[in-house]
C-alpha cells in the first residue's frame, strides 16, 4: 500500500483552508495521488451535477464522502431533518461515485445527559437509511471517534461499538478506521480482524502529535507523533483491506498555514516512508 501513489488519498480537509474543490483536483492529480475525499459543503459550493463532472474529468478516485449523522435530536423533527440530511447525502455519494459515506454519529442533544439514549437514536436512525442507501449502491462507513468527542460529535466511540452497529444493520455497512481516534484502544487489532475485508470501508492516516495543542485542529503529518501507522496498516492489510489510504489533517496552526504544494509533498513522501 505504502509505496503505491494510486491507494494514496488526500482528504480536502487537510488543505481546506488553500484549496477550493476545482484547486484540489488540479493539485492532488499534479502530485500524482491517485485519490480525494470530499466534503459535501465543496460540492454545494459548485453544485453537485458540476461537482460530479470535475472529479470525472480528473480521473481521482473518490475514497469517500464527509460526512452524515449526527442522529440524535430531542424531539422527532429534529430527528426527521438528520435522516432527510442523510438520505441527500447517500444521493450525493452515489452521484459522486464515491467509494463509501462516512457516517459520524453525533452526540447528546442539547440538555441531555442520557448517552445510552443517546446511542440508541443512532442505532435506530441507521436503521431507517441503510435500506435506502443499498437501493443507491452506497456503501456507509461508520467512523468511530475518540472518546473526547462523545458528548459533541459522536457517540460511538470504539471499533467494538461500530462493528456491532455493522452487525446489527447487515451488508452494505462497515467502517471507517481513523487512525487519529482508534490508535488507542486495545481492541484496535482484533476490531480490524473481524471487520474483514467486506467491512474495511476507509482508512484515515494522520499522527497524535506530543504534545496536542487543540484536541480538534492539531493533527499530526505522518511520522511527526507517537502512532504507529505501519503496525495499523499491516493490520489492515492483513483483514484483507485493499483500498485507499486518506490523509486527513486538521492543523489551523501548522498545515493549513503551509503552501498546499508542500503539504501534498510532504504527504506522498511521509505515506512513502512512515506508513
Amino acid at each position: 500500500m505504502a509505496k503505491d501513489l494510486a491507494k494514496l488519498s488526500i482528504n480536502m480537509a487537510t488543505v481546506q483552508e488553500q484549496w477550493n474543490l476545482a484547486q484540489c483536483l488540479d493539485g492532488f492529480a499534479r502530485h500524482g495521488i491517485g485519490g480525494i475525499a470530499v466534503w459535501r459543503h465543496r460540492l454545494a459550493e459548485v453544485g453537485l451535477k458540476e461537482a460530479a463532472r470535475m472529479i470525472r474529468d480528473s480521473g481521482l478516485a473518490v475514497s469517500g464522502l464527509c460526512r452524515a449523522g449526527y442522529f440524535a435530536a430531542n424531539d422527532a423533527a429534529g430527528r426527521q431533518r438528520a435522516l432527510d440530511e442523510f438520505r441527500q447525502a447517500v444521493d450525493e455519494a452515489a452521484t459522486i461515485g464515491a467509494a463509501c459515506l462516512v457516517a459520524v454519529a453525533g452526540g447528546l442533544p442539547e440538555g441531555s445527559k442520557d448517552l445510552a439514549g443517546t446511542r440508541r437514536q443512532v442505532w435506530e436512525g441507521l436503521a431507517k437509511v441503510v435500506e435506502f442507501a443499498r437501493a443507491a449502491g452506497v456503501r456507509i462507513a461508520i467512523e468511530p471517534l475518540h472518546p473526547m468527542y462523545a458528548a459533541d460529535r459522536c457517540c460511538i466511540n470504539t471499533m467494538t461499538q461500530a462493528l456491532d452497529l455493522c452487525d446489527a444493520l447487515g451488508e452494505g455497512v462497515g467502517v471507517a478506521v481513523d487512525c487519529y481516534h482508534v490508535w488507542w484502544d486495545p481492541e484496535l487489532q482484533r476490531g480490524i480482524g473481524r471487520a474483514g475485508k467486506t467491512r474495511l470501508l476507509a482508512f484515515h492516516i494522520c499522527d497524535w502529535l506530543v504534545p496536542t495543542r487543540d484536541l480538534l485542529l492539531d493533527r499530526g503529518m505522518m511520522g511527526d507523533g507517537v502512532i504507529d501507522l505501519p503496525l495499523i496498516r499491516g493490520w489492515m492489510q492483513a483483514a484483507g483491506y485493499d483500498g485507499m489510504a486518506e490523509v486527513e489533517i486538521f492543523s489551523a496552526e501548522n498545515w493549513w498555514k503551509r503552501d498546499p504544494d508542500e503539504v501534498c509533498r510532504i504527504a506522498v513522501e511521509r505515506y512513502q516512508s512512515a506508513v
